[in-house]
């Protein structure tokens, strides 16, 4: 199994949802590269070893800022970096966030850099029992349309 990097995240009202996400699925989180924003990494890290369906906790999950204070644009610039497989991000979309510009841009790269990136339970479930979760031979695809841009001629007037 390829080893995959993949950040957490999720806003206040969703939270415990990512948290008992992630304690349900911590025998096959376990086998890859954590990446959580401040408070979310906290309360993961903390999960008891002896939690409800938690055989082996989360324990080595590297911290990053908080989302508000730069944590989101952590995240985008591993995305833009190509060090980023795949983005868990658990958004209460019931309220407008005061770093609301952040989370779009999160999405805008998610999408751009093609990643594996889910807003939801049943996504994130999708995506972590698929059978090209962690594939040797998968390989995700960079769309053209960012070696054009990257590319581009441009002249000046």
């Amino acid at each position: 199994m390829k080893k995959l990097n993949i950040a957490l995240v999720a806003h206040d009202a969703r939270k415990q949802e990512l948290v008992k996400w992630c304690t349900f699925n911590s025998c096959i989180l376990k086998h890859h590269n954590l990446f959580a924003t401040g408070t979310t990494g906290s309360l993961l890290a903390a999960i008891p070893e002896d939690s409800e369906n938690t055989e082996y906790p989360l324990k080595d999950i590297t911290l990053l800022k908080s989302g508000p204070l730069g944590g989101d644009q952590q995240i985008g610039a591993m995305i833009a970096e190509g060090k980023l497989d795949a983005l868990i991000f658990f958004c209460d979309n019931l309220i407008t966030q005061g770093h609301q510009q952040d989370v779009g841009a999160l999405t805008r790269l998610a999408s751009l850099y093609n990643i594996a990136f889910a807003t939801n339970r049943t996504t994130a479930d999708m995506i972590i029992t698929s059978p090209l979760f962690g594939n040797e031979e998968y390989e995700r695809i960079i769309p053209l349309s960012i070696k054009s841009y990257e590319n581009r001629k441009l002249t000046l007037k």
